[in-house]
């Protein structure tokens, strides 16, 4: 009788305790694992002084180090794949042409989605690694429902690390090779067995989220054409002056530098064509509707009528119930059932049943 060949999981790891914990459950399953980290650092922008923790920057080579240290002392095999070219044309070009728009990018879902979910594993695969399956150390869960005959994206067991709302655009053949090992765990037990096996100094290593290293966004933007602009109060009157436009989101108030006896002033538009800020009160944040535009749906192969759901405009706000309408276009209408703050134009929304992943887009504007 033949003996059954191991099957084989690429593990993208970043030196973490996360994706550390995911290759280590995986090897106890009796997996062959490999673990891949990426390398995006390509010295295109100063990035100077104080640092702070994140995924694009100059202290990439220490990450890399960690990486091949935790994959030696948990015994797999490591391999750094080169993605510099590919992250600059993909992620950082689309985040500056957003803030140019007077938008706001989300440059981990778009990395996710084209870059560490994709190019990652093709650049893998074209370097001779053969692999089966690839896992990360997301907090998420997938399954399959053969009654739709569709692989679905879950929440996380842990709700308050659930990164759902960062995977929403990987496509049905992606879902299909994934493997999230830590979706039924909770981090305080992801941590609590590092220490068990001796990995402590993970355990306790400070994290962060953070899409680039640096401080001020303002190095991305030093070769563009930035320009100071007015702002603009409601009634259209000029209140003040900004600095570019690059430099706010809706939502905002710290740089606007400006006071008004209504009280506290945020930015509540921004009109690139113009180069304008238009700002209001907080109560002026407040939004029912939206237009959502690039959609993805997990759960289902196309929304065709009108569905109640809840939808989430950021990863740490809580999920609001809307009624999601398709438009000729291809877009979607968002109705709230009670006003949500500081829909950001540039941002993701997320849509979910209960626990399940409906699908989302990228807001558009507000209505």
């Amino acid at each position: 009788m033949k003996k059954k060949t191991k099957k084989t999981v690429l593990v993208g790891m970043s030196g973490g305790v996360d994706s550390t914990m995911a290759a280590f459950l995986l090897k106890e399953e009796g997996f062959n694992v490999i673990g891949a980290t990426m390398k995006i650092w390509d010295g295109r922008f100063k990035m100077e002084g104080q640092l702070k923790s994140g995924c694009y920057g100059p202290g990439e080579e220490e990450e890399i180090r960690s990486a091949k240290e935790a994959a030696r002392k948990i015994g797999v095999r490591h391999i750094v794949v080169d993605l510099k070219k590919e992250y600059g044309e993909t992620v950082l070009d689309n985040y500056i042409e957003t803030y140019l728009k007077g938008k706001t990018p989300n440059p981990c879902v778009r990395c996710n989605q084209k870059i560490k979910f994709g190019l990652l594993l093709e650049k893998a695969k074209q370097s001779g690694i053969d692999f089966d399956y690839f896992a990360t150390g997301h907090y998420v869960q997938t399954s399959f429902n053969p009654a739709r005959g569709r692989f679905v994206l879950k929440k996380s067991a842990d709700r308050i690390k659930d990164q759902s709302y960062f995977l929403y655009r990987l496509s049905q053949e992606q879902l299909s090779k994934l493997i999230f090992p830590l979706g039924s765990y909770t981090k305080d037990k992801i941590k609590a067995l590092a220490r068990k096996i001796g990995l402590g100094e993970l355990a306790d290593k400070h994290e962060s989220q953070d899409f680039s290293e640096c401080k001020d966004k303002a190095v991305f933007f030093e070769d563009k054409d930035v320009r100071p602009g007015n702002i603009i109060g409601k009634d259209g009157k000029i209140l003040g002056k900004h600095d570019g436009i690059v430099n706010f989101t809706v939502g905002q108030r710290k740089g606007l530098d400006i006071s008004n006896n209504d009280g506290a002033l945020y930015v509540i538009k921004i009109n690139a064509k113009k180069n304008e800020m238009i700002v209001g009160t907080k109560d002026d944040l407040y939004c029912k509707s939206l237009i959502a535009e690039d959609l993805n749906w997990v759960a289902i192969d196309n929304l065709q009528e009108p569905k109640k759901l809840t939808g989430k405009i950021r990863l740490h706000q809580s999920e609001q119930a809307c009624i999601v309408t398709p438009q000729q276009d291809g877009s979607a209408s968002v109705e709230f059932e009670t006003p949500v703050m500081s829909i950001t134009p540039g941002q993701s929304i997320v849509f979910y049943d209960s626990d399940v992943v409906v699908g989302g887009g990228t807001i558009s504007k507000t209505i």
